[in-house]
Parts: structure tokens; sequence; C-alpha cells
């Protein structure tokens, strides 16, 4: 699946000791495919729906990324900027 839905901004995922970064609509897809089922529940079945929605054109690829920011955070893995640390010179 070859998706061209890129977010206006990074969000941030804190896992055990990293931080991922999401960018896309194909990348919400891969977290949702990889959640652990026991923590499935309605908020994960609606954003399901909206990315797939999102990919067939019914919805705002935006609105996906702004869900899923949400979603993340009521898990508790929203990462803040400022945890992410800087590489840059």
């Amino acid at each position: 699946m070859a998706l061209t839905g890129q977010f206006d901004s990074v969000i941030y995922v804190q896992r055990k000791h990293f931080i991922d970064e999401v960018t896309s609509l194909e990348e919400v897809l891969d977290y949702l495919k990889n959640w652990p089922e026991e923590r499935r529940g309605l908020s994960y079945d609606t954003l399901l729906r909206a990315c797939r929605e999102a990919v067939a054109g019914r919805f705002p690829v935006s609105a996906v990324g702004e869900n899923f920011r949400r979603f993340v955070k009521r898990s508790g893995m929203l990462a803040e900027t400022q945890d992410v640390p800087s590489f840059a010179n």
C-alpha cells in the first residue's frame, strides 16, 4: 500500500526505551496493526475507521494525525518535544 498522507508535524511516541517519530497515515496504520489486542477498544476502532476513510479520500489526513496524537496521549505514550533528544550540531 503506497500512501502519501503526510502530517504537518511529527508525532513523537514513547516506547519502552526509545521514541518513534510518526509522520504519516501509513505509519499510523502500522501502529494500529501492531497495537495489543487486549488494549483495543472504542477509541482504537474509531481511529482505525478514520484511517480507512482517509485512505479512501473521505476523511482528512490531518484529522487522522490529530486523532492519533490524542490516542497515544490517552494511552500515556505521547512524548512531548522537550522529551525528544536533539542531535543537531
